[in-house]
């Protein structure tokens, strides 16, 4: 039988320090494979923030409000400098769980909500099964392989991103504590997922699979070979982040996941980029 876990605030704690450390991550591997980048991070004022460019999807805080419930007003005001001075909007993740205080304080500085996102979990356990599509760890020397295959799946969707994801998939081939998988089907890339591993907090992400050999069964042998693979590095604890009502969300669902909460990311442009 599995453990039982509720969704309250110690929960919320583990899942976004596990996020907020794969990002943070994902800016050291940058910044070692690229010193010459503009690439930063701050850890000391109550959230995980990380700057990696503008425009990038990963310059934004984790755990606000939930790392330390000490002056949010002076937390905030920390971390709109490290932002603005880099010419960024400040952008925070911000769980319901912090309570209404550090919403209404970002509203009260003029904060808009800018994205929704489900954070699901479910206590760790090892699929019985195998899973019967190919699926396989990367290896360094495959590392550009994955980065196309991933770029490609996503671009699909979304083409603004490509030269991103392609960057993007070198350096998650790099960092450290985290795990980059490959499906194959009938002998052929199919889809790429990843799996980061912080605190005994196991985060699926990275899931894409390209348009032409998609319904093939390869996200569902990714998922049971992340889970498998977590299992065996000690996990106790499953996450996994996606839109609200989304495919994704109802296939986690399907596999187990429930909701701990849905959480907002808060936005504040200064005047001089606005």
């Amino acid at each position: 039988m599995l453990e039982r876990m509720f969704a309250d605030l110690s929960l919320a704690h583990r899942l976004e320090l596990a996020e907020g450390h794969a990002c943070l991550d994902f800016a050291h591997t940058r910044k070692r494979l690229t010193p010459e980048s503009s690439t930063a991070w701050d850890a000391a004022h109550g959230a995980i923030a990380v700057f990696d460019g503008p425009d990038s999807p990963l310059t934004q805080t984790f755990g606000l409000g939930i790392t330390s419930r000490d002056s949010y007003e002076g937390s905030l005001e920390m971390l709109e400098q490290f932002f603005f001075s880099r010419g960024a909007p400040a952008n925070h993740e911000v769980s319901p769980l912090t309570g209404l205080a550090l919403h209404q304080l970002l509203c009260k500085r003029d904060y808009q909500p800018i994205e929704m996102s489900s954070v699901m979990y479910q206590p760790a356990h090892c699929p019985e099964v195998p899973a019967v599509v190919d699926v396989r760890i990367v290896k360094q020397d495959q590392a550009d392989l994955w980065g196309r295959v991933g770029a490609d799946a996503w671009a699909a969707d979304h083409p603004e991103f490509r030269e991103f994801l392609l960057d993007m998939g070198k350096i998650s081939t790099s960092r450290e504590n985290t795990h980059c998988f490959l499906a194959i089907v009938d002998g052929e890339p199919a889809a790429t997922a990843v799996l980061h591993v912080h605190g005994g907090v196991a985060l699926f992400a990275g899931s894409a699979t390209l348009p032409g050999l998609r319904r093939r069964g390869a996200q569902s042998a990714l998922l049971n070979a992340r889970m498998r693979h977590a299992c065996a590095l000690g996990c106790d604890l499953f996450m996994m982040v996606s839109e609200p009502g989304s495919t994704s969300q109802r296939n986690a669902e399907r596999n187990g996941f429930r909701i701990a909460y849905t959480r907002t990311k808060w936005q504040l442009v200064p005047p001089a980029i606005g």
